[in-house]
């Protein structure tokens, strides 16, 4: 079975990248989830978040948007002296002032889905890549979407960041043409799309 070279051989990245990467998202609080975890690992490796992405779910209300956005300084406090978390204050900040975004962009647009998905009107990029070196880091349309999101309040959200968001929930499919789930992937997109 071929995958995607990056995933390797840890159970770990076998299981998010066979079951959960480019899988278009509709859901709210996966929206979040994803988000919220993005933007923890900036300057770090995925494979460090994935690890830490349980102590995350218990921390951040189950990625509830509407209990994290009401966080304040004992939260913050609390979680610099969790060794479970990435203990970065600006990091863990930015998660409340983008639960704050997340909520204020449902409010305008009725759901956080609809505003991130009229970027490519609802359709999935399926991309063909063959070889890993030929995936971007960021593109334009990262690039859009990032200035978007910070003007909107978001934080720890430059186009690298929001164009592995963007991998993760499915709006772009990067998975490489030999693997698997390129066209299972591509089938669901299609599905998607049409619902």
């Amino acid at each position: 079975m071929n995958r995607c070279p990056w995933c390797g051989s840890d159970p770990l990245y076998l299981r998010y990248h066979d079951e959960e990467w480019g899988v278009p998202v509709h859901n709210e609080r996966t929206h979040f989830e994803f988000l919220l975890l993005e933007t923890q690992q900036a300057g770090l490796s995925w494979r460090t978040i994935l690890g830490k992405r349980e102590a995350y779910r218990a921390a951040f209300a189950y990625f509830d948007p509407e209990k994290v956005a009401r966080f304040s300084s004992p939260e913050i406090e609390r979680f610099l002296a969790d060794p479970s978390l990435i203990r970065n204050r600006r990091k863990l900040e930015a998660a409340v002032a983008n639960a704050r975004a997340f909520l204020n962009i449902q409010e305008r647009y009725g759901s956080f889905d609809a505003w991130i998905w009229r970027f490519v009107e609802g359709r999935p990029i399926l991309n063909t890549w063959k070889d890993i070196c030929e995936l971007p880091a960021r593109t334009p349309l990262s690039d859009l979407i990032s200035n978007e999101m910070k003007k909107a309040g978001f934080a720890f959200v430059g186009s690298v960041t929001i164009y592995a968001h963007l991998q993760a929930i499915g709006i772009v499919n990067d998975h490489l043409v030999s693997c698997f789930r390129h066209e299972e992937i591509a089938r669901l997109a299609a599905s998607s799309a049409a619902g």
